[in-house]
């Protein structure tokens, strides 16, 4: 596997063992639906968090959550609206961003709440 998929790896984990310890429940990990892949589905009391996870290396070229663009915001949408159609799921709908950065000492790690509306 080539290094960055790796880190990509690691920061998915890392992002899933932190919305844990923030009292989440994970549903789902990197749920695929047509073109769009959810990397964390998680619920907290009665919100359904639908978390995109970024990590990088590096921040010479923007911070991880600048790299969520607009086409992948229509794809998790779409996936979303499958996601809770599926479940037959009532609850509040949250996009958040886990922006994650690979430093010389370990992980600085941003969680962005409501990071973008789907309107």
């Amino acid at each position: 596997m080539a290094q960055h998929n790796e880190l990509g790896k690691q920061g998915e984990q890392i992002a899933v063992d932190f919305l844990q310890q923030k009292g989440y429940e994970i549903l789902q990990t990197n749920w695929v639906y047509q073109k769009a892949e959810v990397d964390i589905i998680a619920k907290k009391e009665h919100v359904l968090a639908v978390v995109e996870v970024k990590t990088r290396s590096s921040l010479e070229f923007g911070l991880p959550q600048d790299f969520v663009k607009p086409k992948k915001i229509q794809l998790l949408v779409k996936a979303v609206d499958a996601f809770v159609t599926s479940k037959n799921l009532d609850l509040e709908v949250r996009f958040d961003i886990i922006a994650i950065h690979k430093n010389a000492t370990g992980f600085n790690i941003e969680h962005i709440e409501d990071a973008f509306h789907y309107f």
